[in-house]
């Protein structure tokens, strides 16, 4: 196979490889009276653009059309230019290049760019996954142009700053590193142009590969750098002094260095009063701790800990699981796996057999399996309420290390009760104290201990106190806005 980088190949090689394929189309706009050669990927190219443009334009000016300079000057595109490199021509042509050269001067080709970058592409580019009642509904679509351009529009000044770089070795993705000059730590940017550059991969399929690959730690279930399609998000980020990756055919972006709190913050926080902004900021992060633990503690509790279990719920728990024939971590496992076969099946289905199969579903197969004594009820509202609790999650990634985290902490449970939930804590939290996003430590401002960057971690203070990025990201300028604190607002005084 002749790959596109190699240099050796002659104009005639990469023809000869072009013409395999039905799609690739050469003929002379000229007829025999000129050996002129027009050659492109049919599918690639905007097809008006080459018979307005193009054909129309050699047809009508044949005669003044000596060379490829002449036809150069009339061919009204930006991206129009001569070369000799065959290396240039062979990658230039999958790109939705037209080829123009003559017979019988093969050196020289005439490359003019009318590819149709937006063909095949969604118009639509409202949020799925991340959305929000208040605030902009708009999102990044699988085209790299639009969505700079998206980004252009919410950051309209020219420190924003756009490297383009070429990843997969078939594929060759287009990926963007993007990044605000003068604020944000040129060593961030200096590793993911190194981590990125270093990247050898055959094809580039989405963003999400992007971030496997360049983690400081591939061994691990949590997500080290957050994955949005959310425009506002990415803003946010990089106007804080973060980096974002957008990769061509992907509507995710990357954005780093993250932290372990960023993936519970939700942009409706920042639309809603700081109070209601802070409290379902909390809720959402109890509601983590509620999903990972209630199931292994109910495990824990029913089989080595009945003493804790107050006398007014004794009877309750005693009658619910009188006819269940096993043990909890049984019980658990089984409703744990029932309630991710239904996610799994709803998810994959279209939208309206989805929703349909969760709600009838889990009604049917929740009142069968109590019926039939396979669980018993209480157990049954505490996975149901945990399944809820982890849909509170904002990214969708670390919402699935969560509903991961469930399960080795009802074996632990079941194999050595409370002790054994403290064991996993101290592993989980011993293994989140060494995790890094681009060098920077995972879990600050908690470890290392930063009291300046808590205005916006838990809770989200009012504006007046986060005037100032974060300062684990070492911005080069800390500051973000400076209210007037001289202003204050004055009621009218009735006289």
């Amino acid at each position: 196979m002749m790959h596109p980088e190699d240099s050796s190949s002659s104009l005639e090689e990469i023809l000869a490889q072009a013409r395999k394929s039905d799609d690739f189309h050469t003929f002379k706009p000229l007829g025999d009276k000129r050996d002129l050669q027009i050659s492109y990927y049919k599918s690639l190219v905007n097809s008006d653009s080459i018979h307005r443009f193009v054909i129309q334009e050699i047809q009508q000016h044949g005669n003044e059309l000596w060379d490829l300079f002449a036809i150069q000057a009339r061919l009204p595109f930006d991206d129009v230019h001569i070369t000799e490199d065959t290396k240039e021509i062979a990658q230039k042509l999958i790109e939705g290049n037209a080829l123009i050269w003559f017979k019988g001067q093969p050196s020289q080709c005439l490359l003019a760019d009318v590819n149709n970058a937006r063909e095949g592409h969604r118009q639509s580019n409202e949020t799925e996954n991340e959305y929000s009642v208040v605030g902009p509904k708009v999102g990044f679509v699988e085209n790299l142009d639009m969505n700079i351009h998206l980004l252009r529009q919410q950051l309209s000044l020219p420190e924003l700053v756009i490297k383009e770089i070429k990843l997969g070795s078939l594929s060759r993705t287009r990926v963007a590193i993007v990044y605000l000059d003068g604020i944000t730590n040129p060593k961030h940017i200096e590793t993911f142009e190194q981590r990125l550059g270093g990247i050898d991969f055959d094809v580039v399929y989405d963003s999400s590969l992007l971030d496997q690959i360049i983690s400081d730690n591939s061994n691990t279930p949590f997500p080290l750098f957050l994955s949005t399609e959310r425009i506002d998000r990415v803003v946010y980020a990089v106007s804080s002094g973060q980096v974002g990756v957008l990769a061509d055919g992907s509507p995710y972006v990357i954005t780093g260095p993250s932290t372990f709190l960023d993936f519970f913050i939700s942009p409706e926080d920042y639309y809603l009063p700081w109070i209601l902004g802070s409290f379902f900021r909390v809720i959402r992060l109890l509601s983590v701790l509620f999903s990972i633990f209630a199931a292994p503690l109910y495990v824990a509790v029913l089989t080595y800990h009945f003493e804790v279990i107050p006398e007014s719920l004794l009877e309750p728990l005693i009658i619910s699981r009188v006819h269940v024939p096993f043990p909890p971590v049984m019980e658990a496992i089984f409703l744990e796996v029932t309630i991710e076969l239904l996610r799994e099946a709803g998810a994959r289905l279209p939208t309206k057999i989805g929703q349909t199969l969760g709600i009838v579903g889990g009604i049917v197969i929740g009142q069968a399996t109590v019926q039939a004594a396979l669980t018993s009820n209480i157990l049954l509202i505490i996975v149901a309420l945990s399944a809820l609790a982890s849909f509170t999650t904002p990214i969708f990634k670390m919402a699935n290390t969560i509903r991961l985290l469930r399960f080795p902490f009802i074996l632990l449970a079941a194999m050595w009760g409370g002790l054994g939930i403290a064991m996993g804590f101290i592993v989980l939290a011993g293994h989140l104290l060494r995790l890094k996003s681009l060098g920077t430590p995972y879990l600050v401002p908690l470890f290392p201990f930063r009291k300046g960057n808590f205005a916006d971690s838990f809770i989200r203070s009012s504006y007046q106190y986060t005037t100032h990025r974060r300062k684990f990201l070492k911005p080069l300028s800390l500051i973000r806005f400076r209210p007037d604190k001289n202003s204050e607002k004055e009621g009218l005084e009735n006289e």
